[in-house]
């Protein structure tokens, strides 16, 4: 099986709901395994300004899914709660599932870049990540602890406890 991290955000239709439920939709892939996820955390909207603050966490799975047809999953999930696919670059959501990490693997097809593109920046996805794999080192030889020593947090704080905590 493969190790795979995938990233969780919501700012519509009660955020927190809507990523309890998508980590209990994950728990449920085929061919997949969820491993552990991370705590809530309440961020501040990465693009437009005037739109509510997002609920993100970070899930571990084992998955033997290849990485398109587990991003298919993903958007199959993104689809059922809600979400609706607008031009709008990070713009508000019901859900958002990005696939951060495949393994080792690095991808770069038309519907997927792995590692995930912003991931590296992005304190929503570097906090919770750290929480489930504080040794992990990047496919690109980076460890996880630089990138978190070097991100400023932005007001990003834990909201709600791990599923299952």
């Amino acid at each position: 099986m493969i190790e795979a991290f995938v990233a969780i955000g919501s700012n519509l239709g009660d955020p927190l709901a809507q990523a309890r439920r998508a980590v209990a939709a994950l728990a449920t892939l085929p061919e997949s395994e969820l491993q552990q996820a991370s705590s809530f955390y309440g961020s501040r909207p990465m693009g437009p300004a005037d739109q509510p603050d997002y609920v993100n966490a970070v899930v571990r799975l084992h998955t033997r899914l290849g990485p398109l047809a587990l991003l298919d999953q993903l958007q199959r999930i993104e689809l059922e709660q809600g979400r609706v696919r607008k031009d709008e670059r990070w713009g508000p959501r019901t859900l958002d599932l990005d696939l951060l990490l495949y393994g080792e693997e690095h991808i770069q097809h038309e519907r997927l870049t792995v590692p995930h593109y912003g991931m590296k920046e992005r304190e929503f996805v570097l906090l919770p990540l750290a929480e489930l794999a504080p040794a992990l080192v990047l496919p690109c030889g980076t460890p996880l602890t630089d990138l978190v020593a070097r991100c400023p947090r932005n007001g990003l704080a834990i909201i709600a406890a791990a599923v299952g905590e």
